[in-house]
């Protein structure tokens, strides 16, 4: 057992004096490293890639006084005293609701005095007469006939203006 020590520590002695022999350097080591800073430090560096070359451009002058100014009103017709929803009026109960949520369910007399019945999605049912008015686009109804309610939405035309957009509700086959 005593000789199994012996080998065991003379192994151990052998590996470590192999592995200090690799760290350390010589003396005579450092010159060679010196020298070879000094030839990568006299290199030339290598040339610089050349600048892209600025393409030129055509000069423009801007002269715009004689063209309209692109941030003035002046093709809105909302001055110009055009269709326009009235602020003033009285808001009507049907307004309140889109038109596509009225379903027009019947009418009530005859000839002039024909009235239009409209359920709302309240399920209340009102009477409609033309110049009332209808949906949440200031929807005037223009004439009721026994199959549906004529009318004319107003509609913002997207330059501050409003344009008249015609409508109807029919009514519906239960």
């Amino acid at each position: 057992m005593r000789s199994n020590w012996h080998w065991m520590i003379l192994a151990a002695v052998v590996a470590t004096s192999g592995c200090a022999r690799g760290i350390t350097s010589t003396p005579g080591d450092a010159p060679n490293l010196e020298k070879w800073v000094e030839d990568v430090r006299a290199r030339p560096a290598p040339p610089l890639e050349p600048l892209p070359v600025m393409q030129q451009f055509e000069t423009f002058e801007y002269a715009a006084q004689t063209l309209r100014d692109p941030f003035s009103n002046a093709w809105s017709n909302a001055d110009a005293g055009g269709l326009r929803p009235d602020p003033n009026r009285r808001k009507e109960t049907l307004e309140q609701y889109p038109l596509d949520s009225l379903d027009m369910v019947g009418t009530i007399g005859k000839g002039a005095g024909l009235v239009a019945l409209v359920m709302g999605p309240d399920k209340v049912t009102y009477r409609v007469r033309p110049g009332n008015y209808l949906g949440q686009s200031d929807g005037r109804v223009t004439s009721v006939r026994e199959d549906g309610v004529e009318l004319v939405e107003l509609v913002p035309d997207g330059a501050g203006g409003w344009l008249e957009r015609p409508a109807s509700l029919s009514l519906e086959d239960q």
